[in-house]
């Protein structure tokens, strides 16, 4: 069973994901992120591929993956670094990325490849519904990795269950329509979430975008199997401190270990 299947089915609530980006803080860094993250209790973790227009993503995401390219991140090089630290890594591994870099690099080869470093899903968040269910639907399905859909606020109900439909593992609610990292209202935001509650649908709810701190973390959580983080880690380690101790110090202040 994938690793995403096995950690929803066993039941645990305020399931914390958290978004880093490969070769950031530094280009060898990723695998040392990813024990960091696993050792201090995160749930599972998203490494973001980076590339150089991240449309959906807020000036401090944007910014590290500037840095990752600017010190020679590649999308093979972060599949060699997967591949490195896979039999150390327990909990369940996501790519988030933009569909030019993984058409570049050849989408049978990313799949098959990602598979082998331990990767259970993808996130593409420029690749349309259709699109993917006419051309790339069976590649994912034949090397056994989710592909996950992500819904925002103004995701009509027909469209949001032909995605639930389509998407594996679990289901991204964006919190607002704005960019990672930006802060959300209270009351929009908790209509938004409870409606999706309410729609009963088949793929557990990972709440993203705007999640920065503890009372977001389980606000969002009140609503959904768990929540995703991703600014404000990559703010937190992005002096040149200890990333070990800087992860330990960040995940404490968002859920207890």
């Amino acid at each position: 069973m994938n690793k995403l299947d096995e950690i929803f089915k066993s039941g645990k609530k305020n399931l914390l994901n958290i978004y880093c980006t490969a070769g950031y803080p530094y280009k060898e860094s990723t695998g040392e992120v990813m024990l960091a993250l696993q050792k201090h209790g995160a749930d599972m973790i998203e490494i973001g591929i980076p590339y150089g227009d991240p449309v959906a993503d807020g000036p401090i995401i944007q910014q590290s993956n500037m840095r990752a390219l600017q010190k020679g991140m590649t999308v093979g090089l972060l599949l060699q670094q997967l591949e490195e630290v896979k039999e150390a890594i327990t909990v369940p591994v996501i790519l988030m990325g933009y569909l030019n870099p993984v058409l570049q690099y050849g989408i049978e080869k990313f799949c098959a490849e990602a598979k082998s470093a331990g990767v259970h899903g993808v996130i593409l968040p420029d690749l349309p519904f259709h699109e993917f269910e006419k051309e790339y639907k069976s590649i994912f399905k034949k090397h056994k990795l989710h592909f996950i859909f992500l819904i925002t606020p103004e995701t009509n109900e027909k469209r949001i269950r032909k995605m639930d439909q389509l998407s594996s593992g679990f289901l991204y609610a964006v919190s607002s329509s704005s960019t990672t990292g930006s802060t959300v209202a209270g009351e929009n935001k908790d209509h938004y979430f409870k409606k999706l509650r309410q729609l009963k649908l088949k793929n557990p709810i990972m709440i993203g975008f705007g999640i920065s701190d503890r009372a977001s973390f389980e606000n969002a959580c009140k609503y959904a199997s768990g929540s995703i983080i991703g600014s404000s880690y990559i703010k937190a380690i992005s002096d040149s401190g200890d990333i070990d101790e800087l992860t330990q110090q960040f995940i404490s202040l968002i859920k207890d270990k």
